[in-house]
């Protein structure tokens, strides 16, 4: 593995230490008494074992060791934050100068993390807008490399699957990419919904590419989006700055213990069979939105999740909102955009029996599209 160009990281935060905290501060022989941290003397009485009176490793080994195992990485490549959120944020610090023209490229439509972060930064954001191919969504990384190479990006954010479209950006197109910037960006390829997409993970490109960072996240697939764990997986040069420049305890100690336990083997069988089951869903909404004859599109999907496009979106947010059904209004980004969520069976029969209560075919509408078993998948989509 080649080093990475840390002319790519703030130079006024190269050699920036960080806040040398009670966990790290210590090198000396195994301790049986700590007194460096001001921490409590006796345990709180909602906390009768003291499991969380003192404060937590920055980054838990043992945790770090799991996502390492799962991801296929080495634990020196992983940097655990509080959801992929903060893990965008700690980017977009590490690598942009605030106020400067330290650019940040996205492809629209797409999360919104990437344009808040770089705002909050002041730093200014690129978009380069994805092609509608009519089925699926494409990202054009050739406009996106010309893009960061015009307006010196640093940071190039690709969500793939990608939200709220659903499709892949194939692993040759961010190879190329990653390549092509390899001395001027840093490309990150968010992967919250990887574990429901066909094709391979970019981790496998992190060892030919020192400026690439893959984004995971236990949100997802492993149903644990109230806990906020992600993990930044690049070159361990950069996640050594990461950590530098992250908060000092970003997770509390129960946090810690049950994503560890969420990583046993035991329990990742649970999470392929929620994959499976949630694919499955994934095809049974396509259809029941796609027989709703208001709606024009149903997009091909790699997530957990099916875009439509409608122009009479207001009418089936009603009909939803009146069986207390909340799907999410994506007009902010699209005119006549909604995705809907692929829920438990139940849920799917809700959503069908809501629609199909209110609505009628009318004559002369433009047919929906068919369900995503039959339409032509995405560039680089395997479903």
């Amino acid at each position: 593995m080649t080093g990475f160009p840390t002319h790519l990281v703030r130079e006024d935060l190269r050699d920036f230490a960080g806040y040398s905290s009670a966990r790290t501060s210590h090198s000396g022989p195994p301790a049986s008494i700590w007194l460096n941290a001001n921490e409590a003397a006796s345990e709180s009485s909602v906390d009768p074992d003291g499991a969380n009176r003192r404060y937590p490793d920055p980054q838990p080994a043992e945790l770090v060791a799991a996502l390492a195992d799962l991801y296929a990485v080495s634990p020196a490549q992983v940097v655990v934050g509080r959801g992929s959120d903060e893990c965008i944020e700690l980017l977009v610090r590490t690598l942009c100068r605030p106020g400067s023209e330290d650019a940040v490229v996205q492809a629209s439509p797409t999360f919104g993390m990437y344009a808040v972060s770089a705002r909050l930064h002041g730093v200014p954001v690129v978009d380069v807008p994805q092609r509608d191919l009519g089925l699926a969504w494409e990202v054009d990384t050739s406009a996106v490399r010309r893009a960061t190479t015009e307006h010196s990006a640093r940071l190039v954010f690709l969500a793939s699957p990608g939200n709220p479209t659903g499709a892949v950006v194939p692993l040759d197109d961010v190879a190329e990419l990653a390549s092509a910037l390899a001395d001027q960006a840093v490309v990150v390829v968010d992967e919250a919904y990887q574990e429901f997409a066909a094709p391979a993970s970019a981790a496998t490109l992190l060892d030919q590419h020192p400026n690439l960072v893959v984004l995971r996240t236990l949100s997802k697939a492993h149903g644990l989006a109230g806990v906020r764990v992600g993990a930044a997986l690049c070159h361990p040069d950069l996640a050594a700055v990461l950590r530098r420049v992250q908060a000092p305890y970003p997770l509390p100690v129960p946090v810690t213990e049950l994503a560890v336990s969420a990583l046993a083997g035991s329990v990742r069988r649970s999470v392929e069979l929620r994959v499976a089951q949630t694919r499955s869903g994934r095809e049974r909404l396509a259809e029941v939105l796609a027989a709703d004859p208001r709606v024009d599109t149903v997009y091909s999907s790699e997530a957990n999740f099916v875009l439509v496009r409608s122009p009479e979106v207001d009418s089936l947010l009603r009909d939803l909102r009146a069986r207390g059904i909340v799907v999410r209004d994506m007009r902010h980004l699209l005119s006549d955009g909604l995705r809907v969520t692929v829920g438990a069976p139940h849920e799917i029969d809700a959503v069908r029996d809501a629609l199909s209560s209110q609505t009628t075919p009318e004559a002369g509408r433009t047919p929906a599209a068919p369900p995503l078993s039959a339409t032509a998948p995405a560039r680089g989509s395997h479903s």
